[in-house]
C-alpha cells in the first residue's frame, strides 16, 4: 500500500475507534449514574459522606472525561502518525 493509502486507512481506523469508543461511552454513563446515586455512593448528600468517599465520587465523576479526553488523543494521534509517516522516506 502506498503512502496515500496508507494515510487514508488510518483516518478510516480512527474513525472508527471514535465511534467504537462513543457507543462504549453510552453504554458507560448510565453505571456511573448508578454509582453516584442514593443506593450506590451517595455523592448527592455530601455532607454525610467521608471525605474516601468524597473522593471517590470525584474519581466516579471523572470518569466520563477522562475516557472522551482519551477518545480524542487516540483519534488525533492515529490521523497524525500517518500524516507525518507520509513524509518519511523509507530506505
Amino acid at each position: 500500500m502506498n503512502n496515500k493509502g496508507q494515510v487514508g486507512f488510518g483516518i478510516v481506523i480512527a474513525i472508527f475507534i471514535f465511534i467504537i469508543g462513543f457507543g462504549v461511552l453510552n453504554i458507560i454513563k448510565p453505571e456511573v449514574t448508578t454509582a453516584r446515586g442514593v443506593d450506590g455512593l451517595n455523592c448527592i448528600n455530601a455532607t454525610n459522606i467521608t471525605d474516601g468517599t468524597k473522593l471517590t465520587c470525584l474519581a466516579v465523576d471523572l470518569t466520563i472525561p477522562i475516557i472522551v479526553l482519551g477518545l480524542f488523543a487516540l483519534f488525533s494521534g492515529v490521523v497524525i502518525a500517518r500524516l507525518i509517516g507520509l513524509g518519511v522516506r523509507r530506505i
